[in-house]
């Protein structure tokens, strides 16, 4: 890749329970004392989840588009707009019109209500298939498609914030946030676009979120305990309301506007596997090698977006263990969020690079870090599909 090529991060859009913006995040990581996570243990019972910092929605939203979206839409267009603000594109017409847009989010909010009635009537239904079909039928709102839905966050943006460049949209949990982030990044060596919004975002808190994952044995119950150490009681997944987007250039595109870089992206890679045994291992030790000879030891770190979920994060352990690097896992602080959780990720490696310091262990698995931070190796296993890493630089 030429060097004029390189893809840097000039802004950063992050909301959590954390906190709202990139500043909250990094004074929350570098608090004095041990890490305390936000996590509400009430609500959802006997499921603990991060709930989504209180947002000031009037800094990025006009009142009247924020009454035609849903909170994953609201959380995404604020992240978003935090991010054109951070790297100056925001209100800039003529950046806006060649900004591209990859969007990496889920199908939207279903129907609480509706899914109440059914499951109600299920119980006593002589033929349950017929009135599956026929409620959905007759309760869904026939113009909304829920595949769909990502696009509406897409279209959202460029309404509110004016990025009307090419625009693509991504489903598929985990593996879509990274893919999304990869592919800008492809395009930028390729010079086939200098100017790039790519994140995307979840909301959480509604019943069908933890029932899609509980019904798969997926969640944590009872007690809250950090990603590493959930592995000693079985794993499971505290999921997180997240939003997160970069705005990602080129490096001479960024320079000749007088943008300054947070952090480079030299090197991405995302693939999938049937998760056999050993299989996610190989896929990441196969994009390691890709990576190794940029790596500048000792002053490298790793900050993995590991779900929680028991076998893949106990076989994604056990590798970073083996790479003999300090680790954090971001899930600990942020939850599991499937879509943004990458981007969220490589957006908490960018702070840290750009710091020259890796944020304290955030529990008892993870080990300080003593030399300067240069780099960030960032890792994210998909809960159920998907393995993607990507190399975090500090800026030239």
């Amino acid at each position: 890749m030429q060097a004029e090529r390189t893809p840097v991060i000039t802004g950063i859009g992050l909301v959590s329970a954390l906190g709202d913006g990139a500043a909250a995040h990094w004074a929350a990581l570098n608090a004095e004392g041990p890490f305390r996570p936000v996590v509400e243990a009430d609500r959802f019972a006997p499921y603990p989840i991060h709930p989504m910092a209180p947002l000031d929605l009037d800094r990025q939203i006009p009142k009247r588009d924020q009454r035609q979206m849903e909170p994953w839409q609201r959380i995404g267009v604020y992240a978003a707009g935090l991010a054109l603000e951070q790297a100056g594109v925001k209100g800039e017409a003529a950046l806006l019109d060649r900004t591209h847009l990859i969007v990496a989010a889920g199908g939207g909010e279903r129907d609480t209500a509706l899914d109440e009635t059914l499951f109600a009537a299920l119980a006593s239904a002589p033929e349950p298939d017929g009135l599956v079909g026929e409620q959905l039928m007759a309760g869904l709102r026939p113009t909304l498609f829920l595949a769909q839905l990502t696009n509406l966050l897409a279209g959202s943006i460029s309404i509110v914030h004016g990025v009307v460049g090419s625009s693509r949209t991504f489903m598929g949990e985990e593996a879509a946030g990274a893919d999304a982030l990869r592919i800008a990044c492809a395009r930028i060596a390729a010079c086939d676009g200098d100017l790039f919004l790519v994140g995307g975002s979840q909301n959480v808190e509604r019943p069908e979120m933890l029932l899609a994952y509980e019904m798969g044995g997926m969640l944590l119950k009872g007690p809250y305990a950090p990603v590493w150490a959930r592995q000693e009681a079985g794993g499971g997944i505290v999921l997180g309301s997240v939003g997160c987007f970069l705005v990602i250039e080129a490096l001479a595109h960024a320079m000749a506007r007088g943008a300054r870089p947070i952090a480079a992206l030299p090197a991405i890679a995302a693939d999938r596997s049937l998760r056999t045994r050993g299989a996610a291992t190989a896929n990441a030790a196969r994009q390691l090698e890709t990576m190794r000879p940029l790596l500048d030891l000792p002053h490298v770190a790793v900050i993995s977006a590991a779900s929680g979920g028991s076998a893949a994060t106990a076989e994604e352990r056990a590798f970073l263990e083996a790479l003999d690097l300090p680790f954090r896992a971001a899930a600990t602080a942020l939850g599991s969020s499937g879509e943004p959780g990458f981007p969220a990720a490589v957006a908490l490696a960018a702070l840290a690079v750009q710091s020259g310091t890796l944020f304290a262990p955030l529990e008892a698995a993870e080990r300080p870090m003593r030399a300067p931070l240069r780099q960030a190796l960032v890792t994210g296993w998909g809960h159920w599909r998907g393995e993607a890493m990507a190399l975090v630089t500090a800026a030239a």
